[in-house]
């Protein structure tokens, strides 16, 4: 039956297991370990672990596994592993599938932790690194080899908003044997639906949209049963990351509101966006769906709105970035994103302050670059305050 129910429906209801009390809301299983009846059964459930079957909190827990079965049903996914946070679901997708003399490629266009990912850790592990542009297939397709393993990409990049061809990537990797790995925080599960575009796996950073609230931090990584049982949980149920029970509870009632906050949050973005555009301060203004963005035909084949965040240059660099900053009155400054309340952080100096400068460059992340995660407030009021900061300037 719930095949056959709405998005919205799932969020409140997919994955509830309720114990024999009854109880309303998801119950919070705080343990460590669980006991067995006998050691036959202890015999038995090592052998054979079912998902309603524990052995211990690293390997899975009740309420874990409720968020996770949520996430499943909503993204379309076979299988879900929650992790501790959301690099720890990017890095354990990525190291579990690759090996010394194993081969990479990535789009440039990544989140400060996931290039030190990519082109630090994994080049010191022996794996071979190939950056490409992510919004040209012809790089994807140049850089295959015969021993390409995975490809992998921000669908919008962390913060110049660049957004990639998920079902052409695709069609590349699947071509040379590799699988697509998809960090989809950006574009939301409800915006975009990654693995029916044909990504073999998808990652959420589930401290942005998913709690949505500031309060925990999470991730998750999602596949085919395969992969999250054969490949993923083998490598990861060793070295460790996998999400509180806590705050596995927190992202269950996160789930709850996360349509009705982020179709809002989208609609107060674009609001924004047409409010901004001819200020005279700002160079260059980036939203995913506005017609101005240069993967305008793309990103509205493949989502269904332009999410939350909008990323804009101010004139006269990084001086002219931090009066403005300093001048905002309602947005907070923060290095957080997805959140109810509207946030903003000057990239260079912050999230993507260890990146190759030139490279930095290249990506357009310049001094007066700006990411402004859009929030819950009236949009009257963040404009206004967007307005009189600009005027600091």
């Amino acid at each position: 039956m719930m095949e056959n129910w709405k998005t919205r429906t799932k969020l409140v209801h997919a994955g509830i297991k309720r114990s024999q009390f009854g109880e309303l809301s998801e119950a919070l299983f705080l343990t460590q370990g669980f006991a067995y009846d006998t050691a036959e059964q202890a015999e038995a459930r090592f052998i054979q672990n079912s998902s309603d079957e524990y052995i211990y909190g690293r390997y899975g827990n009740p309420t874990v596994r409720m968020f996770e079965e949520r996430m499943i049903a909503i993204e379309g996914a076979e299988d879900a592993f929650a992790t501790a946070t959301g690099m720890a679901a990017v890095s354990g997708a990525l190291f579990c599938m690759l090996k010394n003399g194993d081969h990479i490629i990535s789009s440039k266009a990544l989140f400060g932790s996931c290039m030190f990912v990519v082109d630090d850790i994994l080049r010191r592990w022996g794996i071979e690194v190939t950056l490409v542009e992510g919004t040209d297939l012809n790089q994807w397709r140049d850089a295959m080899q015969s021993n390409t393993k995975v490809c992998f990409l921000e669908s919008i990049s962390n913060p110049t908003l660049e957004v990639c061809d998920i079902a052409g990537v695709a069609d590349i990797a699947h071509a040379g044997g590799a699988k697509l790995v998809v960090d989809n925080v950006f574009a939301t599960p409800l915006f975009q639906q990654t693995l029916k575009l044909g990504a073999d796996v998808v990652i959420y950073s589930a401290t942005k949209h998913i709690d949505g609230q500031g309060r925990c931090l999470g991730g998750i990584v999602l596949g085919s049963k395969e992969y999250i049982q054969d490949i993923f949980i083998p490598f990861n149920k060793h070295t460790g990351p996998a999400m509180s029970p806590f705050n596995a509870w927190v992202m269950l009632k996160g789930l709850e509101t996360i349509s009705l906050r982020c179709e809002a949050q989208a609609e107060n973005a674009k609001k924004i966006v047409n409010a901004l555009k001819n200020n005279i301060k700002i160079n260059r203004i980036l939203y995913p769906t506005d017609e101005s963005h240069p993967q305008y035909d793309l990103a509205i084949s493949q989502m269904t709105k332009g999410g939350t965040v909008v990323s804009f240059e101010v004139n006269g660099g990084k001086d002219a970035a931090f009066r403005f900053l300093n001048a905002l009155k309602i947005i907070t400054i923060s290095n957080n994103l997805g959140d109810a309340k509207s946030l903003v952080t000057h990239p260079v100096t912050t999230t993507h302050k260890n990146m190759d400068p030139d490279m930095r460059n290249s990506a357009g992340i310049s001094d007066g670059f700006i990411r402004l995660s859009v929030g819950l407030e009236d949009p009257e009021d963040l404009i206004l305050d967007l307005m009189e900061a600009l005027q600091k300037i």
